[in-house]
């Protein structure tokens, strides 16, 4: 009897020593995310609570190695790197002590390293974030020239990425996915038009921080740079599309007051706001006054009204004039840019809509017929666009678009495009334009 009360005396001292040993440690990590893009690599370490944490890095091979502090590890490390370039595996290796967790980042090459911590922003908790940037010098691309004519180059920039999912719908739906399915769409619009050439600042599942999107758009020589988004409140009535474009005025409706804090909370989400204390970058530190360049926000705004004009023919505006606003994405003076809302993702039906491929299309295709008839009417000097341009016709009696368009050898959608016009229907004395044909 004695000797069974010893046993049990000894099992349950074991089992708490066990116990205290594994809620020793004050915080855990309890999960790894990695997001591969084109020119670096993001790992985000999910933890319970504040991270404290100290790294240090090795060569041949090359290895980051991070110890966290008073930290144990909850987080599946074998197949986390299974499809990125840089990291060859992430594991564990013997800490400083038994309450504090080391990681060992194999890595493939040397990188430049960031590391910040992150507080807990919207659906996130506290966060460690380690960027792995590749040392390559991107070079400025060329842009194409056939017969001594240019092409026209749109960036397109699809809001949001990577570990900043952007707005929720109700559904679960996520503004990263929309806005980049959006975003392929309207590239490939684009790219089949002659004397047009799209590029993107992302076509992954990736982190761009605001600055780079304007540094990518600037490498790429754009003509003008369109970002998409899906618009968000805190209640579901709200609804319709709207296109923004940069200003120094005050923005005076609560909504779009409200919208400019959930960029400002975005970017600070992707881990934007800690880079940009660090960066030697002068554009992200540009402020709103420096985006007062007259031609600039002359072509932004006329950019923005040609592209409600084609929105409204295929879904509710939430305001039909261009709206003015701070907003992280518009603030390269040198770059006429525009930022369109596609709809409310808080809003039911609207969520439901941008989810739709038939309803993504018709947004993509509003936003070409928008970028087409700005640039038929103002073509960038050497462009093809300035060789074809638009001529005037006053219609006559007995005149069609369809007469019309067979005697200028265009389409009658094209003379519908040109002319904001819902139907086929013309009067007498109307002054039309008429693309040239190629």
């Amino acid at each position: 009897m004695f000797a069974m009360y010893r046993v049990m005396k000894w099992v349950v001292f074991s089992i708490l020593v066990f116990s205290s040993f594994v809620v020793s440690a004050s915080n855990s990590i309890n999960s790894v995310r990695v997001w591969p893009a084109p020119e670096n690599t993001r790992v985000v370490f999910d933890l319970r609570g504040k991270p404290e944490y100290s790294y240090f890095e090795l060569k041949s091979p090359n290895r980051l190695v991070i110890d966290f502090t008073d930290t144990k590890n909850a987080a599946k490390l074998r197949t986390l790197a299974k499809n990125d370039k840089r990291i060859k595996r992430i594991r564990t290796s013997k800490a400083k002590n038994g309450k504090s967790t080391r990681l060992v980042l194999e890595l493939s090459d040397k990188y430049k390293l960031a590391i910040f911590p992150l507080n807990p922003a919207g659906q996130y908790g506290h966060r460690l974030v380690v960027d792995l940037f590749d040392k390559k010098v991107v070079k400025q691309t060329q842009k194409r020239v056939v017969n001594n004519k240019r092409d026209i180059v749109i960036g397109i920039d699809a809001g949001h990425g990577g570990e900043d999912p952007g707005s929720i719908g109700g559904k679960g739906t996520y503004e990263k996915r929309v806005t980049l399915a959006i975003a392929k769409k309207l590239k490939n619009m684009i790219d089949k038009e002659k004397g047009l050439k799209a590029v993107l600042t992302r076509s992954g599942d990736y982190y761009v921080p605001v600055g780079r999107r304007s540094e990518i758009a600037r490498q790429k020589q754009v003509d003008i740079l369109v970002s998409i988004h899906a618009d968000a409140f805190y209640t579901p009535q709200p609804s319709g599309a709207s296109v923004w474009v940069v200003s120094n005025r005050r923005v005076e409706s609560e909504l779009a007051r409200w919208l400019l804090n959930r960029e400002k909370n975005s970017e600070l989400l992707g881990g934007g706001g800690g880079v940009i204390k660090n960066t030697a970058d002068d554009n992200l530190a540009k402020t709103l006054a420096d985006m007062n360049k007259e031609h600039s926000l002359e072509v932004s705004l006329s950019m923005a009204s040609s592209v409600l004009s084609q929105l409204k023919r295929i879904t509710k505006l939430h305001k039909k004039a261009p709206q003015h606003g701070n907003l992280g994405v518009l603030k390269s003076s040198d770059i006429p840019s525009i930022l369109v809302e596609t709809g409310f993702i808080s809003n039911r039906k609207e969520e439901q809509n941008l989810i739709n491929r038939r309803h993504q299309d018709k947004l993509a295709k509003a936003m070409l017929d928008g970028i087409k008839n700005y640039f038929m009417s103002y073509p960038p000097m050497g462009t093809y666009y300035a060789s074809i341009g638009y001529r005037k016709h006053r219609v006559a009696r007995g005149e069609s678009l369809s007469v019309l368009a067979q005697q200028y050898n265009v389409s009658v959608g094209q003379l519908k495009v040109a002319n904001n016009l819902k139907s086929n229907v013309v009067r007498i004395g109307q002054t039309l334009r008429i693309p040239r044909a190629e």
